[in-house]
């Protein structure tokens, strides 16, 4: 079994740590910052959005079961790559749409699935790619949000649910099992 990371950006974590738990080969989604300037940030510095971090997930995977390249078809497929500093009702650039490659591979596989995204979206893509950069996890409470508090939050009931049926049309092969709605 090989493990990789991907770090990927796309708007509020919770939204996209949701759709990621369900895909076959994940084995965590953790919720964090990255980009920014600030050591150890804080969400509620981090959503001021004077921090330059964006709200981001670290997502490890086998990649005997799925590949960097479907990690990123994913992640493209379900929120918008073009919207500039935003997803929806969140604006700024913590929410922004982008990728932290961890070497010069995933920076070409992340080019490569740039240009495999643009033919199913209207506008052109404007997720940036990034240096990697400091890490810092996201509180407790944020983790695996949507398994617990984010199922009686009305912002998540209405954004989340949409990007995993997206997931389920899909990419069907790639979810787990009796994964959640």
């Amino acid at each position: 079994m090989a493990k990789e990371i991907a770090t990927l950006a796309g708007g509020c974590f919770w939204c996209t740590e949701a759709v990621f738990k369900d895909v076959i080969g994940v084995e965590t989604v953790e919720s964090g910052y990255i980009g920014g300037s600030k050591a150890n940030p804080t969400y509620k510095e981090v959503c001021g959005g004077n921090t330059g971090h964006a709200e981001a997930i670290r997502v490890t995977f086998d990649t005997d079961q799925v590949s960097y390249g479907e990690i990123l078809d994913i992640f493209f497929a379900t929120h918008d790559p073009t919207q500039l500093n935003r997803q929806g009702n969140d604006v700024g650039t913590q929410y922004r749409s982008a990728v932290f490659p961890h070497s010069p591979e995933q920076e070409a596989e992340v080019k490569a699935a740039m240009e495999r995204a643009s033919a199913d979206w209207p506008a052109p893509i404007v997720t940036t790619i990034e240096p990697l950069s400091d890490w810092y996890p996201a509180e407790d409470y944020h983790q695996e949000y949507w398994q617990g508090e984010g199922q009686r939050n009305p912002y998540c009931l209405s954004v989340i649910p949409p990007k995993l049926r997206k997931l389920r049309k899909s990419f069907a092969a790639r979810v787990k099992e009796g994964a959640a709605a």
